[in-house]
This record gives structure tokens, C-alpha cells and sequence, in this order.
């Protein structure tokens, strides 16, 4: 099992996600297209070079999706049933085709479920940087996490 028990996790724990993924035009277009967000900022070239950033940003939400994604190897492949909630999300800097995002992932804090003995809750902060170092995007999460059966 590549993912972590419940208790194979402890609070300041941190994971500098080793695989790195480059978004493409075709992620983008895909990800609006499946979610029918027909927003300009994300679409349209020709209207995005008339604004600020000069090209489409690459949908926050696949961004969000991606940076837990690269994590999911490393912590919670197998190990989770469920993620519980996601706070405190932002994107400090847009992302564009072409760029490469990495993920680090930190424990935040761990508790027993009240309500299922063979499971735990895990607080994660995760962080997606581009391949300037930039911070592009950042959630805390709550999943809750199989405890392992002895």
C-alpha cells in the first residue's frame, strides 16, 4: 500500500512530492470544458490578451486538483475513505500552460473519528509552487484515514 495509516502520520510531518506534472492548453480546455466553465479568463486567447496576464489562466479548480493529486502517491493511495472538507484555499499567482507544479504536503493535525473506530482524521496542508519556486496554490484538508488493522 503506497499511502499511510492513520497512525503512520504525526503533526510538522512534511513530503516534498517527488513527481511534478507540466499543465498543457488541452488540461485546461479539457477541465472547462468537463466543469461547462465557459469563462473568458480560461478560454478565449484573444480576449486574454487584452488583460493583465496577456494569455488564459489555467483553471484554479484543476490547479487545486492537481497540486492534492501529486500528493496522493505519497500519503493516501489506498488509505482514505474519504476526504472531509478542504479551508483557508488560495492562489496566489495564476498558472498558465507550460508551466511545471510541484506539491508539498504537511501534516497539520491528527485526531481519532468519534464515530468510526477503524479511522482517524488527518488535517493536510497542501502547497503547489511552480518551477520558479512560486507558491500558486494552498488548502488545508481534512480526510479521513483508514487506521491500520493489526
Amino acid at each position: 500500500m503506497a499511502g499511510l495509516w492513520f497512525g503512520e502520520f504525526t503533526v510538522g510531518q512534511a513530503f516534498d512530492h517527488e513527481i511534478r506534472r507540466t499543465v498543457t492548453e488541452a488540461d485546461n480546455m479539457w477541465f472547462c470544458n468537463a466543469t461547462y466553465n465557459p469563462a473568458a479568463i480560461h478560454i478565449d486567447a484573444e480576449y486574454c490578451r487584452t488583460t493583465e496576464f496577456g494569455q488564459p489562466l489555467v483553471n484554479s479548480i484543476f490547479t487545486l486538483g492537481l497540486v492534492i493529486g501529486l500528493s496522493v502517491q505519497d500519503t493516501t493511495l489506498g488509505t482514505t475513505v474519504a476526504n472531509l472538507g478542504m479551508t483557508d484555499v488560495v492562489f496566489p499567482k495564476p498558472v498558465f500552460a507550460g508551466d511545471t507544479l510541484r506539491s508539498r504536503t504537511t501534516v497539520l493535525e491528527t485526531r481519532p473519528s468519534k464515530s468510526r473506530p477503524n479511522a482517524g482524521i488527518v488535517t493536510f496542508l497542501h502547497q503547489g509552487f511552480n518551477q520558479h519556486g512560486d507558491e500558486v496554490a494552498s488548502c488545508k484538508r481534512q480526510a479521513l484515514m483508514l487506521r491500520q488493522v493489526a
